[in-house]
């Protein structure tokens, strides 16, 4: 009998394309990075957004750099830390960070639907610094499925005339736009890498930053704090700034950032399942519908990926 176990991602860099198995390790990273958001929304409310924000990455990088000393993968060289500063900067800081604080002024369903334009972020910068060049067909479904999103999310604000662009909003785009940024690094680091040291490295690059930041921010009355805000950082700090990205990345390696990238059109509607989960918000409906358009436009941008 045929194993048919995914193993965990490599240790080995990851140069030659393989679309398939890149599709498969970016889904479970798109899956883990679901909970993201609504968990954040947990920890925020207990554990303030600076603190969560700086304490997921000290955390993380703590435990990144004994998984560095134990299988001592492959150092990066000098002509790697810019690259690696740029993934630190929006994986590590830029995206937890602005996201945490737009969470203050939105609930997460809100903010999931700007995590429907990383696809378009990563594949733009993607093609800048990765070297991809989609077919003009690529980029009208990558359009639509991000479209579908927006118009699901932002039409009935618009309808009753109530719409308007907040703080968090403009957080939110920024965030986009940096991470977006961090995953085509990361991905084009991966290849001579490997796709979990590349996020290990970011988070040790950034731990000396991150470290005494999280001491200064650690709330004074921290036996108060709910276990429920304790578990949400345990599971941004594992999940969301490791395990996650481990996937991730190595995905994006194999597949290409481009077409792997567009898995993330799903990410909002896992995302909006856990809020109504979690967080008791609701999801209409109308969620089954648009989920079905985004899938299709998914199937579509990466067939024409493939073909670019």
């Amino acid at each position: 009998m045929t194993d048919t176990t995914l193993p965990i991602p490599p240790v080995t860099t990851t140069p030659a394309r393989q679309p398939t198995a890149g599709f498969i390790y970016g889904l479970i990273g798109v899956i883990i990075f679901s909970g993201s958001l609504p968990i954040t929304k947990i920890g925020v409310a207990g554990l303030g957004a600076n603190f969560l924000s700086l304490a997921r990455a000290a955390l993380a990088g703590i435990i990144a750099l004994g998984l560095l000393a134990l299988l001592r993968p492959r150092r990066p060289g000098l002509r790697d830390l810019p690259s690696l500063a740029v993934v630190a900067g929006g994986a590590v800081v830029g995206f937890p960070l602005l996201s945490a604080l737009a969470l203050r002024w939105m609930p997460s369903t809100h903010a999931v639907v700007f995590s429907g334009l990383l696809p378009i972020s990563t594949a733009v910068f993607g093609a800048l610094r990765g070297g991809d060049r989609p077919r003009a067909s690529f980029w009208l479904f990558s359009c639509a499925g991000a479209g579908a999103i927006a118009a699901y999310a932002l039409a009935p604000a618009v309808l009753a005339g109530g719409f308007h662009l907040a703080p968090g909003d403009g957080l939110m785009l920024l965030a986009v736009a940096v991470c977006g940024l961090a995953y085509a690094e990361g991905a084009r680091l991966s290849r001579h890498l490997g796709g979990w040291p590349v996020i290990c490295w970011a988070l040790v690059l950034s731990l000396p930053l991150m470290a005494p930041l999280a001491l200064a921010t650690f709330p004074a009355d921290w036996q108060s704090v709910p276990a429920s805000a304790w578990g949400a950082l345990g599971y941004v700090t594992l999940f969301s700034m490791l395990i996650g990205f481990f996937f991730w990345y190595h995905g994006l390696g194999l597949g290409g950032t481009v077409a792997v990238g567009q898995i993330q059109l799903l990410q909002p509607f896992c995302s909006f399942g856990l809020a109504a989960v979690l967080l008791g918000e609701p999801v209409g409906p109308a969620v089954l519908g648009t989920a079905l358009v985004v899938v299709l436009c998914v199937a579509g941008a990466r067939r024409a990926a493939r073909r670019g």
